[in-house]
């Protein structure tokens, strides 16, 4: 039966991230239905953080509220009791009843239990440290702490997570080098030695990379594993992201299989798990 939690290649676990908390390519975005379901599947689900007015994080991927809830404008704009009294929009752009949810709700929804041990939850920070006040520090950790085991803190800047982090001793944590220009510059120079030193450099604590999914091939086109480099540094790879899951996937999502990513991230992990065991099938034949 296809999984859409991981699946095993060679002796390789591979996890399917649930982008976005998204189970199926029909699934809104950020409900907290589906995002309590994987963590208590195991799986491993990605929500994203921007800072609202109350000095605190929505779960939300843009920086204006007009794309994904019935709100405008800025949610830097909107405090904590106006984001709790929006909704959530579909795929179509219309309005569903998922609220949307702030980080203190969020954190409170793992901390009623349940959670499968290996289920663990990326709060993606869209921003940068230079986005980041004394308040907005204290109050991620005071809503984070109680359960930060089950949690993996990612960003495109190092010292923001760094900073988001730092008092959570059991916080896990990851790095997305690619932001910033970073990526570009490498598909230029192709060094990619260099590169993934300095992304090690820049987030000692980061337990996984998360990397652009061409950038892997890329690397891999030009005779480099970049996969197995930071696994020499002793650091887990996410490739991103798949959007759909369909035949026209297949070959890439074979690619990242062979060369080992520990996690692919996708808008349908229920399509990827299909693909994934047809694949296998279409192999077994030959």
């Amino acid at each position: 039966m296809p999984s859409d939690i991981f699946c095993l290649r060679d002796g390789h676990r591979t996890f399917f991230k649930w982008h976005r908390g998204r189970r199926t390519i029909t699934d809104p975005v950020f409900t907290g239905q589906r995002i309590i379901e994987g963590m208590r599947l195991g799986a491993s689900v990605e929500v994203d953080l921007v800072r609202h007015a109350s000095n605190g994080f929505a779960v939300l991927h843009d920086e204006t509220l007009d794309r994904e809830t019935t709100g405008h404008g800025p949610v830097a704009e909107a405090s904590a009791d106006v984001i709790r009294q929006l909704r959530l929009r579909d795929n179509d752009g219309q309005p569903t009843a998922h609220p949307v949810m702030i980080l203190e709700d969020l954190t409170a929804l793992l901390a009623k239990g349940g959670l499968h041990p290996d289920a663990l939850l990326q709060l993606d920070f869209k921003q940068t440290l230079a986005d980041l006040t004394p308040d907005n520090l204290a109050g991620f950790t005071q809503a984070v702490a109680p359960v930060q085991e089950h949690m993996i803190l990612s960003s495109g800047d190092a010292e923001a997570v760094d900073a988001l982090a730092r008092a959570l001793p059991r916080l896990h944590v990851g790095y997305d080098p690619c932001h910033d220009g970073k990526l570009e510059e490498l598909m230029e120079s192709k060094d990619f030695a260099d590169f993934v030193e300095s992304a090690l450099e820049d987030s000692p604590r980061a337990e996984m990379i998360y990397l652009n999914y061409a950038l892997v091939l890329f690397a891999d086109d030009n005779g480099f594993d970049i996969v197995k480099a930071f696994h020499d540094g002793g650091r887990r790879i996410d490739a991103y992201t798949i959007q759909s899951a369909g035949e026209e996937s297949a070959d890439t999502v074979e690619r990242l299989l062979d060369l080992k990513v520990d996690q692919i991230t996708t808008d349908d992990p229920v399509g990827l798990g299909r693909l994934i065991t047809k694949i296998d099938a279409d192999e077994a034949e030959i």
